[in-house]
């Protein structure tokens, strides 16, 4: 094997375990509400985990966008770019982030409205997003992290990371449904926990591996018009690619919420 495919691998390979991950933190929350004897239960996660999928999945743009534009400007040698571009991808991840948390009750009644569950599992549903919409932060920050790391051709920490978050959610979120007996509100705060652990991992380590970096850093053009212009143009596309598949899957799942949450779950 020649030494290109073998960088290749080396970038593939903990980049497919960690999409392989992904679906892990929902199934997890699901399976540990199928144990609790109510189908509305389920019916509840699945609503409200299609309404942060697919808020989340609308700006994956942070994880894509940065990832290629970070990888010019490290095959550039450009290290200040690499830099500024991270800082520049976390404050509009933050930005977006507090925006959602600000506008939580819009976002709840519209996805509400577009669900229509029963009226038990709407109020599951309220229980469930009015406690993880405060994991925007994190959520949106790992994305312009796992991106990051990537264009820095480090899928490895990305890896880690997400391996964390599960073991993190599993642990939390059984603890405290079975142990606390919290229920539904007991999977969202394992969740919530869980998000903030992977984003303070990613933080921690991309300090420990990266700090050579900042004394390439500078704020020049941070904000300019040039590049922000730049920022949204290469992710324009992406945007609107995403907002297409997440339509396509917020139809069904709405459709099965429509005939009751036995439904819902078949859908599921």
């Amino acid at each position: 094997m020649n030494r290109i495919n073998k960088q290749i691998l080396h970038i593939a390979l903990p980049s497919i375990v960690s999409n392989i991950t992904v679906p892990l933190l929902g199934l997890v929350d699901v399976a540990i509400v199928g144990h609790l004897g109510s189908a509305a239960y389920i019916a509840a996660i699945a609503v409200g985990g299609m309404t942060f999928n697919v808020v989340y999945w609308i700006f994956g743009f942070l994880r894509m966008g940065t990832s290629g534009m970070t990888s010019q400007a490290l095959g550039r040698r450009d290290l200040g770019e690499t830099v500024r571009m991270l800082v520049r991808s976390l404050g509009i991840a933050f930005a977006i982030a507090f925006a959602l948390v600000a506008l939580q009750t819009v976002l709840l009644r519209a996805s509400l409205f577009m669900m229509k569950p029963t009226p038990e599992v709407a109020s599951l549903v309220s229980a469930y997003f009015s406690i993880l919409i405060w994991g925007a932060p994190a959520m949106l920050g790992l994305f312009s992290l796992s991106g990051w790391f990537i264009g820095m051709q480090n899928s490895r920490i990305p890896m880690a990371v997400a391996i964390v978050q599960n073991v993190v959610n599993i642990a939390a979120s059984t603890l405290l449904v079975f142990g606390f007996g919290l229920k539904v509100e007991g999977v969202a705060f394992g969740t919530l926990t869980a998000q903030y652990a992977g984003f303070a991992m990613a933080i921690i380590l991309c300090a420990k591996h990266y700090r050579r970096l900042k004394n390439h850093y500078t704020s020049r053009g941070l904000w300019c018009r040039k590049a922000m212009a730049h920022f949204f143009s290469v992710n324009r596309d992406i945007f609107l690619r995403t907002l297409c598949m997440v339509s396509v899957m917020l139809f069904f799942t709405s459709a099965g919420s429509w005939q009751g949450a036995k439904v819902m779950i078949i859908f599921q």
